[in-house]
């Protein structure tokens, strides 16, 4: 397997396919699943020509299931340990929910002079959490129960959030994948159960206002409006206006998961996005 062990110690996973010459695209992926929940977009990107990395957050995937860590500044240093090992420059970073809040984090403190553009789809920035600030967030107690159900009975909670709203299989004229519900499971449950935990708290309560101000790249925002994981309302459309260089681009109808359930829609618009 291919790992870079941190600065603390933790050994991270990490996929690297496709000729090393090549503009490298780095993928960030959400809560609480792995590196494979890229594969409909590594495949098509290394078939395109450019070079695919992605890495399983340390908890997560075949990264270590270590005690402590499991905050944004700790995953954005992760990150910049694995683009250091491998040298790359002129990256293209995406970054799906957590990973969106991660990417931005990384760009932001560890990414000048390697980064060429980002993109954050379906992404936790600005901030997920009801606060003065954010008087449009979701209340704490949002929050405070995805943690109960956790430490309840995980393999339920996460096949009934893979079954319902993560996908949007939920609505009405919804065609529920068997295959995409128990892929979704299998990644979630190769994970530490510390570390998700913990990842609820980093995901829903980091303000990264300071972070999408710093970035000054190119920034390209997707996100679904029947996104029922991390609503449009408090995401996309406010960190499109702090950053410097954004782009917001709304989907009509699409959910959380639609990297998964609409590959071909997203993956042309972000070759668009990457080859402009």
């Amino acid at each position: 397997m291919n790992t870079i062990t941190t600065k603390d110690g933790v050994q991270i996973f990490y996929k690297d396919w496709g000729p090393k010459t090549a503009q490298p695209i780095v993928f960030h992926h959400g809560w609480p699943l792995s590196s494979d929940d890229w594969d409909a977009q590594m495949l098509y990107f290394v078939g395109k020509g450019y070079r695919v990395v992605a890495h399983d957050r340390r908890g997560h995937g075949r990264s270590d299931q270590v005690s402590d860590g499991h905050d944004m500044d700790h995953y954005a240093a992760d990150v910049a340990a694995v683009v250091e090992h491998l040298d790359l420059s002129n990256v293209i970073h995406i970054g799906h929910s957590t990973g969106g809040g991660e990417a931005a984090r990384y760009v932001a403190r560890h990414g000048k002079g390697r980064t060429a553009k980002l993109v954050l789809i379906g992404a936790v920035p600005p901030i997920m959490v009801k606060t003065p600030a954010s008087p449009s967030g979701l209340p704490i107690e949002v929050f405070d129960g995805l943690r109960k159900e956790l430490a309840a009975n995980r393999s339920q909670f996460y096949f009934e959030f893979a079954s319902g709203p993560f996908y949007g299989y939920n609505r009405p004229d919804a065609k529920p994948s068997q295959a995409v519900i128990w892929n979704w499971w299998r990644q979630a449950m190769m994970g530490s159960a510390k570390a998700q935990y913990d990842g609820i708290k980093a995901f829903s309560e980091t303000d990264f206002t300071a972070d999408l101000k710093a970035i000054d790249v190119p920034t390209l925002a997707m996100h679904g409006d029947d996104d029922q994981i991390v609503p449009i309302a408090n995401s996309a459309p406010l960190s499109a206006k702090l950053l410097k260089n954004g782009t917001l681009k709304i989907y009509h109808q699409l959910p959380h998961g639609m990297c998964t359930t609409h590959a071909d829609v997203v993956n042309a618009d972000l070759l668009k996005f990457i080859a402009d």
